[in-house]
């Protein structure tokens, strides 16, 4: 087991460059990452001195352009030791690292690289900026005028661009002398723009100083181990993954393994057999809605062992909480985790000790089932802005229905309207080139106003709402939509859930149906699979019944009245969810205006 004392610290390193290469010089043979050969079709390794020499050929490949100390430099690739690479190479140069979702839209490419003078842009693939690429007037002086280069990890023999070079003729062929600059703690490290659910995103400057507390902080969560493994796949662009993903298990000193992707997760679980997985809730919903659906067409047997063996598991877990006493039953667990939850788990890789949960609330019955199988999760909360982790649970007052207790070095409280409050290291310096929007956040006294309403109760953080995201009828009632479209995505039938109701009468919903649970369903219904079907007035009929089941427990006025269904899901690529799988509500609303009309008409 590590000692906390090993890791390295803000003290012992002073920036993410220093971090980097303190652990090349402890850890040098040892393995740092493991990725996918797609052209071996094998897993590969590469050790922290390997990783290491890499960097320095992107180091003088930097230098070869005339890059100097602040100049931005753009990323827009899956996760890869090459993320790690081009991030550290950056980093030695004192340059500012700009990440772009792979699957980001090109307008909102074009935005950020204008937007913050990118000068170097890198990306895996040139099909994916291929609209962006097209564009005859890209370099001249009304486009990216400050774009010095677009470096390609792959071919690009279909693209006539003199800015273009593929990376292998770009790097040079031998390593230089390495010269890194002097880089203090609290200059701008990256400009991370913001997937926000309305508007254009804006570009949050974070520096060493926010990312190194912040990954210490985590670091410091739980006694990790050099030898556990953490399976990346949330995006690297995300400040989520990149400080608990990345900067984090580096601190530690443990290996990364680079999942091939989300369709291929459940295959890399058991391939690398992770110790430590950062996610999201959608995760845990998808694998929680196919084990319902599968227990839906096995006995009653199998059913009420399930129900027992998560019954005695959330028992036993809130017995080792010290909240609860010991009871004759839990002399069942040996038995009940070898039937049900052992099988389960080995899914998971059969290995993983710890999942920590983000970027938005897991459902309490979600929860309760994964834990109560015997899984370790820790929910936690954060934004951009706060690089990003505020709070999670600590193993030994793990609370799964709160987001847990503040990191160390972060100070929160709670303000007007019980708005939760942040102050410490980790707030960002501010938005990039847009003094006004940082005032609005930042106030004089340097608390950061999340925007999230919360609640504090024995030092953990219960998020409450959105101050922006309460639906308030036209009958004065207030609706919490996150709550409800929560409930009703238990549904394996329902992939995703927009509640509608803002000054209107009644609630109203627009989902997108699973794609596999709808043809099963329509099979049952002995209806098509197609559009048309879900406009037959019986089908609509079943569909609200089964939406307002999963709302019993809301008050009368949260019931949904009427719902708009529809097949194809909604994808980061439409620009309707971010790439963290949250819906863009003002996106949503515009694209099914007509619709919503339609939902309220006669009313």
């Amino acid at each position: 087991m590590n000692n906390k004392q090993d890791y390295i610290t803000p003290v012992t390193a002073k920036n993410l460059s220093d971090l980097f290469y303190e652990r090349v010089k402890r850890s040098a043979n040892k393995v740092a990452y493991r990725y996918y050969d797609d052209s071996s079709e094998c897993w590969k390794d590469l050790t922290w001195l390997e990783i290491s020499k890499k960097v320095e050929l992107w180091h003088n490949a930097f230098r070869h352009e005339g890059l100097v100390k602040g100049d931005r430099v753009a990323i827009m690739m899956r996760n890869s030791p090459d993320w790690v690479i081009f991030d550290q190479a950056a980093y030695s140069l004192g340059l500012v690292v700009v990440p772009i979702y792979t699957n980001d839209r090109t307008e909102n490419i074009r935005y950020i690289l204008e937007n913050a003078n990118v000068k170097i842009f890198y990306i895996e693939d040139p099909s994916i900026c291929k609209e962006l690429l097209a564009d005859e007037a890209l370099f001249d002086e009304q486009g990216l005028n400050d774009l010095l280069r677009i470096v390609t990890h792959q071919s690009i023999t279909d693209y006539n661009n003199s800015h273009l070079v593929q990376v292998d003729k770009w790097l040079p062929s031998y390593t230089e002398t390495i010269e890194r600059v002097n880089i203090e703690p609290d200059e701008l490290a990256t400009i991370v723009y913001t997937s926000g659910t309305t508007g254009r995103p804006k570009g949050v400057m974070l520096s060493h100083n926010n990312i190194f507390y912040n990954a210490h902080s985590a670091a410091i969560f739980r006694d990790f181990n050099s030898s556990d493994t953490f399976l990346s796949f949330l995006p690297l662009s995300h400040m989520f993954e990149r400080t608990a993903g990345y900067y984090t298990p580096m601190i530690i000193g443990c290996k990364v393994a680079y999942a091939r992707s989300i369709e291929k997760l459940g295959e890399d679980l058991i391939s690398i057999s992770p110790t430590v997985l950062v996610t999201v809730p959608r995760i845990f919903e998808r694998v929680y809605n196919k084990i319902h659906d599968k227990l839906s067409k096995k006995s009653a047997i199998a059913r009420g062992l399930f129900k027992l063996a998560v019954t005695v598991g959330w028992h036993r877990f809130l017995f080792q909480q010290k909240r609860q006493h010991w009871h004759p039953k839990l002399l069942l667990w040996p038995v009940l985790n070898k039937l049900v939850a052992g099988k389960i788990l080995a899914k998971l890789g059969g290995n993983l000790q710890l999942a920590v949960s983000g970027g938005a609330p897991l459902a309490p019955e979600i929860a309760k089932t994964f834990i109560g199988l015997g899984l370790t999760i820790t929910q936690g909360y954060g934004l951009t802005e706060t690089s990003p982790i505020v709070s999670t649970n600590k193993l030994n007052d793990n609370e799964p229905f709160s987001v847990g207790q503040t990191m160390k070095y972060v100070s929160v409280k709670l303000g007007k309207n019980d708005e939760l409050l942040v102050k410490g290291p980790t707030v960002m310096l501010g938005y990039w080139g847009n003094e006004a929007a940082t005032k609005e956040v930042i106030d004089t006294d340097g608390w950061f106003h999340t925007g999230d309403k919360a609640k504090i109760e024995n030092d953990h953080i219960y998020i409450t709402g959105r101050l922006k995201e309460i639906i308030v009828l036209s009958n004065g009632e207030k609706v919490p939509p996150s709550d409800i479209e929560m409930a009703i995505s238990s549904d394996p039938l329902f992939e995703q859930v927009i509640v509608i109701g803002e000054a209107k009468p009644f609630l109203t919903v627009i989902i997108t149906v699973e794609e596999n649970s709808w043809q099963e369903f329509a099979t049952s219904q002995s209806v098509s699979t197609d559009e048309s079907s879900l406009q037959l007035k019986a089908i609509k009929s079943v569909f609200l019944e089964r939406i307002n089941k999963r709302l019993d427990a809301f008050p009368g006025y949260a019931k949904i009245i009427r719902a708009h269904i529809v097949i194809k899901p909604w994808v980061i690529e439409d620009g309707l969810i971010t790439p963290t799988l949250k819906l863009k509500r003002a996106k949503i609303h515009e694209k099914y205006a007509q619709e919503i009309t339609e939902l309220y008409h006669g009313h």
